[in-house]
């Protein structure tokens, strides 16, 4: 059995992980074992990152997966396919060029007949005056006006047509905007499915030739999907707790839909790079060269062999068209893949066997053949054979054509003309001495691809960097990635913006459904207890308005992530409002909106004096007058904020007579400028309070303006 008529199983999408950009799926198959292990699962989407391809077997069943790539199969859709969106929109834009069509053949017969008009004849000095037809006159105008008035109730008419037709138009573009992608975009159906070839051990086989029924799962990294988190706050008056229902705002493009499956947010980047940086050692003193870069050595003798049995098996190997993945015990997997790197340049032409450096005793340039399974860059290969007295090939590195020494590749010769004989070409420059100097990508071994028995004779088995996507591929990752540039709902924030230096992830308690439209879709992922209180705020110094607001207190051990929230207050929508990122134990104020129902006024009075024996200390004295009057129907809590003056200058002092007390820093759910004072008074229902306070400054004469104290 090859791998074209490998058995098909049907994959069903159970859960999937939503990161701050991207998303992690994973899929559910079971089925019977062939006898020779390879199986063909179906259902993926075509914007899914073949290297991040992992396979695994559930369960204790003697049955492992040694190797699973990714196929893509393409075929054309059958003359009987439904009618979609898109041809829809197809023949409305052809109705709309014919309505647009008729419109202007209106608008150039109203100017010929506007054009026309009486030319009287040239006159003859010579022949007498003769009268004007007035009645032909007549008649032409007649004629024109009656002729525009039926052009322009036509032209009425094709203006309707044509305004109803960009009207349906416009409609079915942003159906199909919005659509979802998990149809076929095109006339061609394309298939992604992943080829697995799974090895029964002997504990494992049954009665017949395979291993019974095993069930398997999928993982696979997409880009296109993006949240951000929306809360739901109900709070009841008196109450000393709320709940607050965290929700998400979810919209993917990821080319499949999301149906029934268990859903996961997570605030980290799926993309980000976990490797360890390469840390190099600095030394002071006399300047040191830069070391020479390491991690390759010649192949092993006889690499070409190692495909001798592959080729002998013929038309039985499987198809050309899979991207390998490393192999693991028990599953097969590759890493998730890091941020595309740019498209690399032509592949490096082979390093002269008389230019390449012997490999030193114990590995002059780093790790062994056997580090990288006998696989190693292009640039570390021996060059062929060459006939004698033949020149060496100058060596080619990736970048520009350049050699390893800098020197530029030779241009490429033009043809003879014919019966001229061709110019000699020019003598390759020499490379230099020593081993060739790989580039940073060629060394960058995580992202490097161990290039498959499929490939060119001189690129089988061997290490190369990522090759680029086709322009399929392409297009669905970029038609995926612009989820991204979604303009957020109303006090949203992305979360990795808010999440600052923490990662969280947040379950949905249920199943959710998500269409792979690109728009927002709202998913509950659970309730969230927390402590309320509400409390009035008043800067009368600012604004003599009390506002009201809810202290929240998040005692879980999951952040709150910013965003917006809806607050309900005794079962009556209230508004939505901005909140801010909560920590773990954290206290942060939200405001309501002004409270009409309590009323505050403040007066405030300077007298100004002198003290000291001569008189020579200025004295402001400041006193404020502030009043209280609760009309709600149950008693509040207000808390008035004052700012006392804050002196840098030890001459002059701030002398403080009142009752107001200075908050504590950190203690409170907000942070409070220097100077400032806060009275906390309990009001009953239908209480008033005045509150009196005030503070003295000396200046010392030297120091005072003279007429610099007169403020209001």
């Amino acid at each position: 059995m090859t791998a074209k008529t490998a058995p098909r199983w049907d994959s069903t999408l159970d859960s999937v992980v939503v990161y701050a950009q991207g998303a992690l799926c994973r899929r559910l198959v079971r089925g019977t074992v062939p006898p020779d292990g390879r199986v063909r699962v179906t259902g993926l989407p075509r914007s899914l990152d073949p290297a991040s391809l992992r396979a695994g077997v559930l369960g204790t069943s003697g049955v492992r997966v040694t190797e699973a790539r990714v196929e893509v199969e393409a075929e054309p859709l059958g003359a009987g396919a439904p009618d979609t969106l898109r041809r829809k929109v197809e023949r409305l834009r052809d109705a709309h060029a014919a309505a647009q069509s008729r419109r202007n053949r209106q608008l150039g017969l109203i100017e010929e007949i506007r054009a026309l008009h009486p030319v009287p004849p040239v006159p003859n000095p010579e022949d007498p005056h003769r009268r004007t037809a007035v009645d032909a006159w007549l008649e032409l105008a007649d004629f024109v006006d009656g002729r525009l008035t039926g052009l322009h109730a036509r032209l009425a008419e094709s203006e309707e047509e044509l305004r109803l037709v960009e009207h349906e138009l416009g409609v079915a573009t942003d159906r199909l905007a919005r659509a979802s992608t998990d149809t076929p975009s095109a006339h061609v159906e394309t298939t992604v499915s992943a080829l697995l070839t799974l090895d029964i051990t002997d504990g494992a086989e049954g009665e017949g030739d395979g291993a019974g029924e095993v069930e398997l799962e999928l993982e696979y990294g997409v880009p296109g999907a993006v949240w951000v988190p929306a809360y739901r706050l109900t709070h009841r008056q008196g109450d000393g707790d709320g709940r607050l229902v965290l929700r998400a705002s979810v919209a993917q493009r990821t080319g499949e839909d999301w149906t029934g499956v268990r859903v996961a947010l997570a605030t980290a980047d799926l993309r980000r790079r976990t490797d360890l940086p390469r840390l190099r050692s600095v030394r002071i003193g006399r300047r040191q060269p830069a070391p020479a870069p390491s991690g390759w050595r010649e192949p092993p003798a006889g690499l070409a062999d190692l495909f001798a049995g592959y080729e002998a098996a013929g038309s039985r190997r499987p198809a050309a068209t899979a991207v390998p993945v490393a192999p693991r015990v028990g599953s097969a997997s590759g890493p998730v893949p890091p941020p595309p790197p740019p498209p690399p340049a032509p592949a490096a032409a082979p390093v002269p066997q008389s230019h390449a450096a012997p490999p030193a005793p114990g590995g002059a340039y780093g790790a062994s053949p056997e580090t990288f399974g006998g696989a190693l860059p292009d640039f570390a290969q021996p060059a062929p054979a060459q006939p004698a007295g033949a020149r060496p090939a100058a060596p080619r590195s990736r970048a520009g054509g350049m050699g390893f020494a800098g020197a530029p590749a030779a241009a490429p010769q033009a043809p003879a003309a014919p019966g001229r004989a061709a110019p000699p070409a020019p003598a390759a420059p020499a490379p230099a001495p020593g081993p060739p100097q790989p580039s940073g990508a060629e060394l960058d071994y995580a992202a490097l691809i161990l290039c498959g028995p499929d490939e060119p004779g001189r690129r089988r088995g061997r290490l190369f960097p990522d090759s680029p996507l086709d322009p399929v591929a392409a297009e669905h990752r970029r038609r995926a990635e612009a989820v991204g540039r979604l303009p957020l709902p109303g006090h949203a924030v992305r979360p990795r913006e808010s999440a600052g230096s923490f990662d969280h992830r947040f379950d949905a308690a249920a199943r959710a459904d998500i269409p792979s439209d690109g728009t927002w879709h709202t998913v509950t992922v659970g309730e969230i207890p927390v402590g309320l209180r509400t409390e009035y705020v008043c800067v009368p110094s600012v604004e003599q308005t009390v506002y009201a607001t809810l202290v929240l207190s998040n005692a879980t051990g999951q952040a709150l992530l910013a965003g917006p929230v809806e607050v309900t207050v005794d079962d009556e929508f209230l508004l939505t409002a901005a909140l801010p990122t909560l920590a773990p134990g954290g206290v942060r104020r939200v405001g309501l909106g002004p409270a009409e129902g309590i009323r505050v006024t403040r007066r405030t009075n300077l007298r100004e004096s002198t003290a000291g024996l001569r008189n020579n200390t200025t004295v402001l004295d400041h006193q404020v007058h502030v009043e209280l009057a609760n009309r709600l129907a149950g008693p509040v809590t207000v808390e008035v904020h004052e700012r006392v003056p804050v002196s840098s200058d030890p001459d002059v002092r701030v002398e403080e007579r009142a009752t107001w007390s200075t908050p504590e820093a950190g203690a409170g759910p907000e942070h409070h400028a220097p100077g400032t004072r806060v009275w906390r008074v309990d009001l009953p229902t239908g209480g008033q309070i005045a509150l009196d306070g005030g503070y003295e400054i000396r200046i010392p004469a030297g120091k005072a303006l003279v007429g610099g104290n007169r403020r209001s």
